[in-house]
């Protein structure tokens, strides 16, 4: 079982500036609530409580200003920075001491999830003891992602970063679940042609021992990349629609833990006196009215 969670929130963000010259990317908003808001609550979401964040030098007070430590929402949330990218396994060696002897899953702080069965979905992926496993999404242009072909037990077979020549239709997402492995596997990488390393690398491992599996999001279900100021216009969009029309909110943390039993109405209470006079406070109180 998976207990822990790291949501890398690093990067430069450099197709988003100037925005991000003065505000890390994932606390930019996507639509009603800061971005970083949305990976969380994936993790939270598997039921994941012991999260690290790691995130730019220089930057961590802005974070801690809106999230302190994760206690209001009856989590344990860690902080380390990263002084500069190194590539996506960078994360495991960056939280080696946090991971400890567990298995771990890891979600890209721009990813955005969204569907039915999605928290029965993410739940059963933690339960993974050997191995790993991708999360995986059919896009209708696959020579812009990295891409995985699965055979008919959802076992990768073969994974192609922006195929030229068709492989599959299954892009890579930003959710990984991996034993503890991970570690010692990201920390013997060598960095690739553009100085950093590379998640295909660590993935083609697994799938050299036949140990790396795949879960597909379905029809109904959603996954949006915010890398560009499109993107992100595109996804608030999307989660506007979606809450104005049915009415609840989606990344509303209070209400996971609350769902959860991680906290009571009082640490409800709580954050409304915490955000103030706002439509997401409003919420806040129909949840506990």
């Amino acid at each position: 079982m998976i207990k822990k969670g790291i949501i890398l929130a690093g990067g430069k963000g450099t197709r988003m500036s100037p925005l991000t010259k003065a505000v890390n990317k994932q606390l930019l908003p996507i639509y009603d609530k800061p971005l970083i808001f949305y990976p969380l609550s994936i993790l939270m979401l598997a039921g994941i409580k012991e999260i690290l964040i790691i995130v730019n030098k220089g930057q961590l007070y802005q974070y801690k200003k809106l999230i302190p430590n994760g206690n209001n929402l009856g989590i344990k949330i860690t902080y380390l920075e990263q002084d500069k990218p190194r590539g996506l396994p960078d994360a495991f060696v960056i939280g080696e001491k946090f991971i400890g002897k567990d298995n771990v899953a890891m979600i890209l702080g721009d990813n955005f999830f969204y569907g039915q069965n999605l928290t029965s979905k993410l739940q059963e992926n933690t339960k993974i003891k050997k191995g790993a496993r991708v999360v995986l999404h059919k896009v209708q242009h696959p020579e812009a992602f990295g891409v995985a072909k699965v055979d008919k037990k959802n076992r990768i077979l073969s994974i192609k970063e922006k195929p030229k020549k068709f492989l599959s239709d299954l892009a890579i997402t930003g959710l990984y679940f991996f034993d503890n492995k991970v570690v010692k596997l990201a920390k013997k990488l060598k960095p690739s042609k553009r100085g950093e390393v590379e998640i295909v690398d660590l993935l083609n491992f697994y799938k050299s021992k036949r140990q790396l599996s795949a879960d597909i999001i379905g029809r109904g279900g959603a996954w949006l990349d915010t890398g560009s100021i499109e993107d992100f216009y595109k996804t608030s969009t999307f989660v506007s629609a979606i809450e104005n029309r049915q009415g609840f909110k989606i990344a509303c943390l209070e209400e996971i833990a609350l769902n959860n039993k991680w906290i009571s109405k009082k640490q409800i209470i709580k954050a409304i006196s915490f955000y103030g006079n706002c439509e997401y406070s409003t919420y806040l109180r129909k949840l506990i009215s």
